[in-house]
């Protein structure tokens, strides 16, 4: 079983990053995929999550208008667009899948992946 995000990097404020995560080895059509972050000295936040068919989705208020989840079940990926980044979004970005919805603990993590938004 693996989650690999990718699509972190360095940007400036205003600007937009997409972040990829690319699954394997479990049945990625029906899980929830979420995306979460950790900022250096904070605790985990719950960003973003999407429903095995794309129908259902949650998003923290704070990224709300900025950031788009969306996710291909044909290429095992979920993405999730971020526009308008601001310097307070810099943090580690990790996606995590859940088989079921209802539970509060996600199943699987990825690795994170960087992102940096300069001011």
């Amino acid at each position: 079983v693996q989650l690999q995000a990718s699509g972190g990097g360095l940007v400036q404020a205003g600007g937009s990053l997409r972040l990829s995560c690319a699954a394997s080895g479990f049945t990625f059509s029906t899980y929830r995929v979420g995306w979460f972050r950790q900022a250096p000295g904070k605790e985990r936040e719950f960003v973003s999550s999407i429903s095995r068919g794309g129908g259902n989705i949650n998003t923290a208020d704070f990224v709300k208008g900025r950031f788009t989840i969306s996710r291909d079940n044909a290429k095992n990926t979920v993405y999730l667009q971020m526009n308008s980044l601001k310097p307070e979004d810099t943090a580690i970005y990790y996606c995590a899948a859940k088989r079921d919805y209802a539970q509060p603990k996600y199943d699987y993590w990825g690795q994170g992946t960087q992102v940096t938004v300069s001011s």
